[in-house]
């Protein structure tokens, strides 16, 4: 508790004193609040996983195993591993993070809006394991939000929908559940923790970012269409994790006309990547990026696993 008051209070400071009249953009936190800010995310590893496989299934040239582990917060967290058939274990693993509304799912479609399948297969292909968990309220985790699906946007003409947790709380809780899967993955013989990848998308790709500066266990990652529309809240500041990140490789894949972060604004972000092998590749397109960057993203992901 006395952490997070003290981390309140600085997070606070640094947005009082950061902005000039002129700059719309927040300021970045300092080296004591950003390590402050790191330490929100402290859970307790002895918390029993509880971890089992609920589904199996086998095609021939993969295995996919739907999972359930209790998280720092005592919530049965769900989502599926799947991993080579054939091959050599121990296998490295990417983790998949999808976006705002979607679901571990959305990683076994091919096309769809994420190119989820394209960039899955294109893993397996390469002998990588992959591990895609729902995010809280998202998925086979909706009945924490009493069935029915997070809404973030005001839109006057939908459907009124409960939203029990603030966007703050499901982009936290759900970091806290990816390193109890990370602990999951730790107790499996064909997994192997010293080549544990990333690629998020949208709310995914600010967890790429902030994932990989909490954990040590993530040695490279792939940050897609990484939003900056929440940067008036310096947790959901994705540019207030970047330092964090610090030599690992790291590879930001932006669109040029998204609304949530532009052009500009995405070389703006990449910034404060500030040490080590780091890309910025840019799209023409908006939030929706073309299924070629699957192409481009994963090979340099695999060079640096």
């Amino acid at each position: 508790m006395r952490i997070r008051c003290i981390l309140s209070i600085l997070l606070l400071a640094a947005a009082a004193i950061s902005v000039s009249a002129q700059e719309k953009e927040p300021a970045v936190l300092g080296d004591e609040a950003q390590a402050l800010l790191l330490r929100m995310y402290d859970y307790d590893p002895e918390i029993p996983l509880e971890a089992r496989v609920v589904e199996r299934n086998e095609n021939g040239s993969h295995v996919r195993f739907k999972i359930v582990f209790r998280g720092a917060r005592g919530v049965m967290v769900p989502g599926y591993l799947q991993i080579p058939a054939k091959g050599q274990a121990p296998y490295p693993c990417v983790l998949l993070m999808h976006g705002w509304s979607g679901s571990s799912g959305h990683w076994w479609e091919d096309g769809g809006y994420i190119s989820g399948g394209n960039v899955r297969k294109a893993l397996l292909k390469a002998g990588y394991a992959v591990l895609a968990l729902d995010a809280q309220a998202h998925g086979d985790r909706i009945a924490e939000n009493d069935y029915q699906g997070v809404n973030l946007y005001n839109d006057p003409n939908a459907l009124p929908r409960k939203n029990y947790f603030t966007l703050r709380d499901i982009i936290t809780q759900t970091l806290l559940d990816y390193r109890r899967g990370l602990d999951y993955l730790d107790t499996r013989d064909d997994i192997d923790m010293d080549r544990i990848g990333i690629v998020g998308y949208s709310m995914g790709g600010f967890h790429s970012v902030a994932l990989t500066a909490i954990e040590p266990r993530i040695k490279a990652a792939v940050g897609c269409v990484v939003p900056v529309d929440w940067r008036e809240d310096p947790i959901l500041d994705p540019a207030n994790y970047m330092r964090g990140i610090g030599n690992r490789p790291f590879m930001m894949v932006q669109g040029k006309e998204d609304r949530l972060c532009n052009e500009a604004q995405s070389k703006k972000l990449y910034t404060y990547l500030e040490y080590g092998d780091t890309r910025l590749l840019l799209f023409d397109s908006g939030h929706r990026l073309p299924s070629s960057y699957v192409g481009k993203a994963i090979p340099w992901l695999i060079d640096r696993l």
